[in-house]
């Protein structure tokens, strides 16, 4: 009896883990999302951050670990974190994105901007860049967003219905009509 009630603490403990690790976006570089696409085109979401961005640290915590964030995706998109003031090289578009101001003592407080953030018009953090399925670049959105939020741009972009919306007011109406799925 105590060796059945200790494999089932074990198997519990296990599941746990497992169920914990599932919550987890399956994050990976720039250029593994951009060779990924050439396999099975989806969609892209750069998570453009700083390591010193209160807010970002929020939207990792409280968004990015949300379920129904979560598993939306994995399933439809390539996710990409990126360092805003790192020192990675990146090469995208047939050109090379570096941060040569980059100084490693000031890797936890405020560093040069990488030339890549710069390229894909990030002026906050975060900001959150979809690419289409082929890379090219569909919208930077800036601020912190909870699932709720975070879901109306997903859903936006995966259904292609922003090809749609030229004008605010068209936007407005897409906004005002959208019923959110995502828990809090």
């Amino acid at each position: 009896m105590k060796n059945a009630l200790i494999v089932f603490a074990i198997a519990l403990m296990s599941s746990s883990a497992a169920a914990a690790q599932s919550l987890e976006i399956n994050w990976m570089t720039f250029e593994e999302a951009l060779a990924a696409q050439n396999k099975n085109p989806k969609k892209i979401m750069m998570d453009v951050y700083t390591n010193w961005c209160g807010p970002c640290k929020m939207l990792d915590k409280n968004t990015f670990h949300n379920k129904d964030v979560v598993e939306y995706v994995n399933e439809n998109f390539y996710a990409v974190k990126f360092n805003a003031e790192g020192n990675s090289i990146v090469n995208y578009k047939d050109a090379e994105f570096k941060n040569p101001g980059y100084q490693d003592e000031l890797k936890n407080r405020r560093n040069s901007v990488h030339e890549l953030s710069r390229h894909l018009g990030v002026r906050a953090y975060p900001t959150i860049v979809y690419f289409d399925e082929e890379g090219n670049v569909i919208q930077p959105i800036s601020g912190y967003m909870k699932p709720k939020q975070i879901e109306l741009y997903l859903k936006l972009f995966t259904s292609n219905d922003y090809k749609d919306i030229t004008t605010q007011d068209q936007f407005n109406s897409y906004y005002k009509a959208f019923k959110s799925e995502f828990q809090e």
